[in-house]
This record gives C-alpha cells, sequence and structure tokens, in this order.
C-alpha cells in the first residue's frame, strides 16, 4: 500500500515532521510493508521553514536578531538550493513561542527581528523571499520589521518613535533614503492564510490583539494607531492599505511587507503544496493521512487539511485526518475531499495530559484506522 502522511503541526504539542513520525509508526505497525512518504506540511504561518526545507532542500541559517521585546536571540531561515530563494517564518524571529505569557504584550512587541533576517538574506544575495507570517506576537503594521531594513519611523520633531503598535499614533514621517535599495531587485511572496484588513472589527488588532496579549482597551487603540499608520504609508509611498485584504495577517505585517517590499500575498497552503510538489505523491498514494490539532469550521477556509483534500479529491484518493480535537460545524470538510475524521483522544482527559501523551495517541489512532482499513481490502 503507498500511504502519503502529510500533516499541520498540533500547535503547542508537536511539530509537523513529529505528527507524520507518529503516524507513520502507527501505520507500520498495523501495515510495515507499507510505502510510506513523510510530508510536513504548513500553511504559511508556524512551520513553513520546516515543511519547506523538508520537502525543497536547502542551507539552514542561523542569524543573531532581535525578538518581539528586542532581546538578542538566534533564528533560523533557509536558503533553497538555488542559493537564491529564501525562506523565512516570521514565528522564529517575532513569534508568540518566544514569549512567555505574562510577557505578551501587543503595545510594545516589534517585528524588527523579522527585518533582521529578510536583511540578511538580501545580503546573502537572494532574490526571491518567501515570507511565511503567521504566528506573530506583534501588532506594529510589520514597523519593526521596515526599520531593521533601514527606514526611520519619526516623530513630529523628527525623533525617533517608539517600537510597538502602542506608538504608532506618534508616527509623523516615514524616512526612506536610507532604505535597503537591494529589496527593488528581490520578489517577495508572503504565504498567508487570513484575508483580514488592516483595521476595523475584522482588522488586525481586533481580531487577533487579544491573543497577544492585548485588553479591549488596548485592542481599541492599536486599531487607532493603524490607521493613522495606513495614512501616513499612502502619504509616503502612494498606497491605500487599509482595506487590501491581508493586510492584517500576523498583527498588520501584510501591511508593511506590501506597501514597502512590493510583496504579493499567496495562499500559504497553495504555494507549500506547490513547493512541495505533493499532487505528484498524492496521485499515486492509495490513501492520504492529514491532520493539525483542531478541526472546525475555519478548517474549510484556507488551512493545511482544505488543501490536502482538495487535491487528492481530484485523484479519487480518500482522505484520512487525526486530530486532537474536533469542533463544531465540520461537516462541510466531508464535501471537499475528507473521508473521515478521528480525534486522537480515545478517553476523557485534561488538555495537558492529552498533550504530554500526544505521540502515543497519535500512534494508537493511526494504527487502528489501519487496522480498520486492512478489514476492507
Amino acid at each position: 500500500m503507498n500511504i502519503v502522511i502529510a500533516p499541520d503541526s498540533f500547535k503547542e504539542c508537536l511539530s509537523a515532521m513529529e505528527v507524520a513520525a507518529n503516524i507513520a509508526i502507527g501505520v507500520r505497525k498495523v501495515m510495515p510493508a507499507a510505502i510510506i512518504h513523510e510530508i510536513p506540511i504548513s500553511d504559511g504561518g508556524e512551520g513553513v521553514l520546516e515543511a519547506i526545507m523538508a520537502g525543497a532542500g536547502g542551507t539552514r541559517v542561523s542569524v543573531s536578531v532581535l525578538d518581539p521585546l528586542k532581546r538578542q536571540i538566534k533564528a533560523e531561515y533557509g536558503i533553497l538550493n538555488d542559493n537564491k530563494t529564501a525562506v523565512i517564518e516570521m514565528a522564529k524571529a517575532s513569534g508568540l513561542e518566544l514569549l512567555k505569557e505574562v510577557e505578551k504584550n501587543p503595545l510594545t512587541t516589534s517585528t524588527y527581528g523579522t527585518g533582521q533576517l529578510i536583511k540578511d538574506a538580501l545580503e546573502k544575495g537572494c532574490n526571491k523571499i518567501i515570507v511565511g507570517i503567521g504566528g506573530s506576537a506583534t501588532n506594529d503594521g510589520g514597523a519593526g520589521m521596515i526599520r531593521a531594513l533601514g527606514a526611520k519611523f519619526l516623530n513630529d520633531k523628527g525623533k525617533e518613535i517608539n517600537e510597538g503598535g502602542g506608538s504608532l499614533n506618534e508616527l509623523h514621517t516615514i524616512d526612506l533614503s536610507n532604505f535597503d535599495n537591494k529589496i527593488q531587485h528581490c520578489e517577495v511572496v508572503v504565504a498567508c492564510d487570513v484575508s483580514n484588513p488592516l483595521t476595523g472589527i475584522n482588522g488586525a488588532s481586533m481580531v487577533y490583539g487579544g491573543q497577544k496579549g492585548g485588553n479591549k482597551e488596548d485592542l481599541k487603540l492599536l486599531d487607532r494607531n493603524l490607521a493613522h499608520y495606513a495614512k501616513i504609508i499612502k502619504t509616503t509611498v502612494g498606497f491605500d492599505i487599509s482595506d487590501t485584504p491581508g493586510a492584517g495577517a500576523a498583527g498588520g505585517t501584510g501591511a508593511g511587507l506590501m506597501a514597502f517590499l512590493g510583496g504579493s500575498l499567496v495562499n500559504g497552503i497553495g504555494l507549500i503544496l506547490e513547493t512541495l510538489k505533493i499532487e505528484e505523491y498524492i496521485k499515486q498514494a492509495d490513501v492520504v493521512f492529514t491532520g493539525e490539532g483542531k478541526i472546525d469550521e475555519q478548517t474549510l477556509h484556507g488551512k493545511t487539511i482544505s488543501g490536502i483534500a482538495k487535491m487528492a479529491k481530484k485523484h479519487n484518493v480518500p482522505v484520512i485526518v487525526i486530530t486532537g480535537k474536533i469542533g463544531d460545524n465540520i461537516d462541510g470538510i466531508y464535501n471537499i475531499g475528507v473521508s473521515a475524521v478521528y480525534s486522537i483522544v480515545n478517553q476523557p482527559m485534561e488538555l495537558k495530559e492529552a498533550i504530554r501523551q500526544a505521540p502515543k495517541l497519535i500512534q494508537d489512532c493511526a494504527k487502528n484506522i489501519m487496522s480498520t482499513i486492512i478489514c476492507f481490502n
């Protein structure tokens, strides 16, 4: 039997690579001779570096950068085998995963470290940069990132404003005289799985600011500040970013990438699947396993499972979903190519315990699924 295992990560639990490995262990307990292709996937956020590098190959580069609170850390990005394409995962330099719960504060967190990764890739001669922008700890509209590339964010007295979305109301001028001109000769592709605008009820702050540590008053302030930022951007580069779909991604980093780097936003899962040429594996498979930490009605909208299922449906290949939690209103996923959905939780248990036992739970679930498949073959 030819089996493709292509899951996303189980967030705050296991990486996509670890999930794939544990599904494979479970499958082999029942079918040791199976031909298995483990292909970790990301929808463009966390895990995009791991997914692309594992599938496409290349070199990992470690760089000293500033984290969201401007502390020195080491962060990795990848350069593919063509030596011209860089893969940057924003979360590695500016992600929530880098902060403790008490440190989360979208008023002060900065995307500066992401800009440092981009700058390093430019200095190494890359002329195409793929940026995955999920999982950010920031709400600064990508301002820190643009600063790292040489821009100055000045108040009405010509002084630099502080980092973070909470200071954008002081912004009067964006000085691009020292902006890195190598970006003019570089294609920037932004892997993004959301279409939120920069501001408003569906904007960066109001939808995502809470999970980054903001309270209700913070979110209102941040939303106003990003609206002001959008006006300054229009004055500076002539780009009206305020209502552009995807501008609100990653705390407005989508806006910064489009307005200042000429970035084009693409569906994250589509980009990953194309880069990894996964359709070549799926069309020869007897069954595909995929999954992520939780599935719900949002799974239908550009997530890993949706992309995998639609591709497999084209070739009449059944898709089995393994997940940590099954949410509400998931019936629609059966219409896009999913054959069955299984939760790894096999008895009542607290989340902490499910996370601790996740590897074994995934293995047991995959084993039981394969045992059932064998019964009907």
